[in-house]
């Protein structure tokens, strides 16, 4: 399936930008301004405008009904009709986005080095990191723990989180610049692609390589399907099968595919075996068997839903949207309890207070008239209390009497039950 003509918009040769909702959406940039919108299955078209500017990346946000377009300026916001909701002047130059759907985050990686954070749901912009690492034209996110992943021109791939402004990783992966960065959906695996003409498998738990693989033209579009089929576009071919944590090492793709022109972006349809591509002629369908997940959960991405259940699900999403301040490398370190004893506790409060406010105070005897409150009286009351917490005190258990040895038995014991 490929889309005609008169969709394109602009030069034949404009490169196309193909992200798709996690519905049945799809969305189209040209780089001479061309931006269109339909519906992907029963190809109508919601929407088709020209910005007049060179689009560099597009992406949907939360919901089809707005999108994001990174122009040759500013940041723009459209909504499915083409109307221009908002144009983020504070966002300019902008290579790459991607958006953290759990989190409402839209992060924005430009050509002067910044990484960018805005929250779409209140419209503010969450944080503002200067990466000193050069031009950002490589981004991916982990759908897993929702890092950002940036590629720089000295090889090195860096792990981003809203919260810190230093990297909280940063790996040596190739000996080049770093063309591609993808992460499966698990958030385990790391598909990265150099200059180097090196395609290599990195696992996200060790920060290990696990495969390797020389391509004869360099990766320069990597994409990870629902079941972690890895796809690669190098230059005007797609290869389809390359090596995988999830498969044994392969020395070629098991399947390829041939563009009319270079691919320029890639991305695998969700619960459907369809690899999406646009290149310089246009947008190409794919047909990949096994690619996507067969079952989906209706409650957290139904492909079928309706408008009174994407207004549902809308608001129930922004009720359990994620702080952007709890985005960490081991998104399980928030469940786990604290291994400081009680003992450990106490003790640090003990000290700062300056006396243990759990101790129990010494029994100091009522004062009692008509002479019961003599010297005696008063020590035979407290030794009496003492008496009974002692008695309370939980004693040692008896040892049991340890069993005669067999030869001092009598005889007759054997036949006692």
């Amino acid at each position: 399936m490929s889309l005609p003509g008169p969709w394109l918009g602009g030069s034949p040769a404009a490169p196309l930008i193909p992200p798709i909702s996690p519905h049945r959406h799809l969305l189209l940039g040209g780089q001479r301004g061309h931006v269109a919108a339909l519906d992907w299955q029963t190809k109508s078209l919601l929407c088709e405008i020209n910005v007049m500017e060179t689009v560099t990346d597009i992406t949907w946000l939360h919901t089809e009904t707005m999108f994001a377009v990174a122009q040759r300026r500013w940041l723009y916001v459209y909504d499915n009709q083409g109307v221009e909701l908002n144009c983020l002047k504070r966002f300019n130059g902008v290579l790459r986005m991607e958006f953290l759907p759990y989190h409402f985050l839209l992060a924005t990686a430009s050509e002067t080095g910044f990484l960018q954070y805005l929250d779409i749901s209140v419209g503010k912009e969450v944080a503002t990191i200067c990466t000193r690492g050069g031009r950002l034209g490589v981004m991916g996110q982990n759908p897993a723990n929702a890092i950002v992943h940036l590629g720089h021109s000295n090889g090195t791939v860096t792990l981003w989180s809203p919260n810190v402004k230093e990297p909280l990783v940063r790996m040596l992966c190739h000996q080049g610049g770093v063309r591609a960065v993808a992460v499966d959906s698990s958030g385990t695996y790391m598909a990265t692609s150099g200059l180097d003409r090196k395609l290599r498998v990195y696992d996200l738990r060790a920060y290990q390589p696990l495969q390797s693989l020389v391509l004869p033209v360099g990766a320069g579009h990597l994409s990870f399907s629902q079941r972690g089929l890895l796809a690669a576009a190098c230059g005007d071919v797609v290869q389809l099968g390359l090596p995988c944590a999830l498969t044994p090492p392969v020395s070629q793709p098991y399947l390829s595919h041939t563009l009319p022109r270079a691919a320029h972006s890639l991305r695998f349809c969700p619960f459907e075996d369809v690899l999406g591509v646009g290149h310089g002629s246009g947008f190409t369908s794919l047909l990949v068997p096994g690619a996507g997940q067969a079952n989906f959960d209706a409650l957290e991405n139904n492909p079928f839903r309706s408008q009174k259940q994407r207004q549902e699900w809308e608001v129930k999403a922004l009720l359990e949207k994620i702080p952007s301040e709890l985005i960490t490398l081991d998104p399980g370190q928030l469940g786990r309890v604290d291994a400081i004893t009680m003992e450990q506790k106490h003790q640090e409060r003990v000290e700062r207070l300056g006396f243990d406010p759990q101790a129990k105070p010494a029994f100091q005897p009522r004062r009692k008239l008509k002479g019961r409150s003599s010297a005696g009286s008063l020590l035979r009351r407290k030794k009496k209390v003492a008496n009974e917490e002692q008695r309370v005190r939980p004693s040692a258990p008896e040892r049991e009497p340890k069993a005669a040895p067999r030869a001092q038995r009598p005889a007759l014991d054997r036949f006692k039950k």
